[in-house]
């Protein structure tokens, strides 16, 4: 049965919020209401955004960072590969046409109908998995790289589970980066007007953002954590943390994201890359 069942949607395609609130949320409750909420979701997403993702890019956050440019992965080349969060799986079909060995996963069984659309329509074939990444259903020491490009570690409310799974599987010296929003959003309006830069809430304020339907039901659910909660958490699943990067905005670049825009990024940073490595 499709989960987005009966999820109302908003005018602009995507699920209607009946209510907002900011409170507890555990870790059930996050994941089923994440996965409903994308699966409803994915149509609008991609009408949105997908010319900006394309069909086989890797754009690691909307400042326009690209892992073309970047090269945060290192050489892929021959390297097995977990994309954690993949979505409709651009990040995944590049990494394969970089010569990587990937397996794409993500929750939402709407988002990876499109994924396996766009691995037949661009002839990039690449395995498509679906899963909680808090228990990922591959075997220890099996992956030489793992990578999330806001894929899910901002929707779950246990990071360290999450780590902890993507340690499990990584070999040693193997490499885990991934995107997240950068912790000082969560203080601000949800706004690309650089005027509407005013501190509303705090910025330790772990209490999750909440949006419900017309009949109460938790349809949404995002988890804030500080910089400092981040390194904590990678270090404390025995990870090396190696780098985190604060991407600026792209010249020339002129998309606006959400809260993102050319204007608001010049100011302050909208994303935090976690480059991390397992130690061996």
């Amino acid at each position: 049965m499709d989960s987005s069942a009966n999820l109302p949607l908003a005018d602009d395609g995507y699920p209607a919020a009946g209510g907002v609130a900011r409170r507890p949320a555990g870790a059930e409750e996050s994941a089923r209401a994440n996965r409903r909420w994308w699966d409803a979701a994915a149509p609008a997403y991609l009408a949105e955004h997908g010319s900006d993702l394309g069909d086989a890019d890797f754009l690691w956050c909307p400042e326009g960072l690209r892992e073309a440019d970047a090269h945060l992965l290192g050489d892929v080349a021959g390297r097995r590969v977990l994309e954690i969060g993949c979505g409709s799986a651009p990040c995944a079909r590049w990494l394969r046409t970089a010569g990587a060995d990937v397996v794409a996963m993500d929750l939402s069984g709407g988002m990876l109908a499109r994924a396996a659309e766009l691995n037949r329509s661009t002839g990039i074939r690449v395995p498509l998995l679906q899963a909680d990444a808090s228990a990922l259903p591959l075997g220890d020491a099996t992956m030489d790289l793992a990578c999330s490009a806001f894929g899910g570690l901002p929707f779950v409310a246990d990071p360290g589970a999450v780590l902890a799974e993507v340690a499990r599987v990584l070999r040693p010296g193997g490499l885990f980066v991934a995107s997240v929003n950068h912790p000082l959003r969560w203080p601000f309006p949800d706004s690309p007007d650089p005027e509407d830069l005013r501190v509303v809430s705090s910025y330790f304020d772990r209490t999750p953002y909440v949006e419900t339907d017309g009949d109460g039901r938790t349809v949404y659910v995002e988890h804030h954590r500080t910089v400092g909660d981040w390194v904590r958490a990678v270090v404390g699943v025995g990870l090396v943390l190696e780098d985190l990067v604060e991407p600026e905005w792209t010249p020339g670049r002129k998309q606006n994201w959400g809260q993102w825009s050319p204007e608001r990024g010049a100011l302050v940073p909208g994303t935090l890359i976690l480059v991390t490595a397992k130690s061996g």
